[in-house]
């Protein structure tokens, strides 16, 4: 199979190395690690040693393949989407965090989109070498849900190259317990800067899940059958096995770059506000990451959409 990962960074980089070993991959993404990975191939260390010579470019237009994986930043979505209408696709698969991610693919690519989740850990180590930090699984199917043939297809393609991938028919629910996940987990950590596992326990387990229950009751307001007790378990899950892992959002921040917190916290309160249910803990916290990404000129009054441009 022929395979475009656009969004070669800690994740994309990981997930296209582990499906190379297999499939003819081409790594959309930035320099220097593109130029490395063109010129010496990845090196994958830690839950999986391997080193494979997949394609690389920072040219995303015009590559044709059998689908299309996008794990750019959310904010990124329709960028990646506009250069990737200019090729030729069979299909799209968002492995993205946050809300809203498929439709703006949907919206330009002419392609099926397919969502999913990855629970893959990655680390982007230095040029040409992405480190697991936990093997994990990928998870795709229709993004309204139901059986989907092209998503057993691709899911059995990724098995091929011995990666954990499985085609579900509750994408909706498994989407929305994500979004719960980052909710609770990604500003809590960025703005207190504490890994994952100092979530396990007061005040910032308190804050995590009742994020987390907004999410989920805003996901029911939505149509999406996740329960509060669901989503809870979901997020002491995931804190409990990503204990000693900085989340991406607490890398964003210390980095100094712009959050996916529009897709997440602001797309979860500005769905609340939709559909009558209110999420003060995730506007509180969508508004603390907005103002210290704005205060350092990291977004400007036009952003606040999920999926928007950066």
């Amino acid at each position: 199979m022929e395979i475009v990962v656009f969004g070669a960074g800690s994740l994309g980089s990981l997930l296209g190395g582990l499906l190379a070993r297999e499939h003819a991959v081409t790594l959309v993404g930035r320099d220097p690690h593109v130029e490395t990975v063109a010129e010496t191939g990845l090196r994958i260390s830690n839950g999986v040693e391997a080193v494979v010579e997949p394609g690389a470019t920072t040219d995303g237009t015009s590559l044709d393949a059998d689908i299309a994986v996008v794990t750019v930043k959310s904010y990124d979505t329709e960028q990646a989407a506009t250069a990737l209408a200019t090729g030729s696709f069979d299909a799209a698969l968002s492995l993205q965090n946050g809300l809203g991610n498929e439709e703006t693919l949907a919206d330009i690519l002419e392609c099926p989109v397919l969502a999913g989740t990855a629970t893959y850990g990655a680390r982007l180590v230095d040029p040409g070498h992405v480190e697991c930090t936990g093997v994990g699984e990928i998870v795709l199917g229709a993004p309204t849900g139901g059986a989907s043939t092209r998503a057993r297809r691709i899911a059995g393609a990724f098995r091929d190259a011995d990666t954990e991938a499985s085609a579900s028919e509750a994408m909706p629910r498994r989407l929305w317990e994500k979004v719960a996940v980052n909710a609770g987990i990604n500003p809590v950590t960025a703005l207190s800067r504490v890994p994952n596992g100092a979530l396990a326990a007061a005040p910032g387990r308190d804050i995590g899940r009742r994020a987390a229950r907004e999410t989920a009751r805003t996901a029911r307001a939505d149509g999406v059958a996740l329960s509060d007790e669901a989503a809870l378990a979901a997020l002491d899950r995931v804190v409990e096995t990503t204990a000693e892992n900085r989340s991406s959002m607490l890398q964003d921040v210390a980095a100094g770059r712009r959050t996916e917190i529009d897709a997440v916290s602001g797309a979860v309160a500005e769905r609340a506000r939709d559909r009558g249910v209110d999420a003060p803990t995730n506007e509180l916290l969508a508004g603390l990451i907005r103002s210290w990404e704005r205060e350092r000129g990291l977004r400007s009054e036009t952003h606040g959409r999920p999926g928007g441009n950066k």
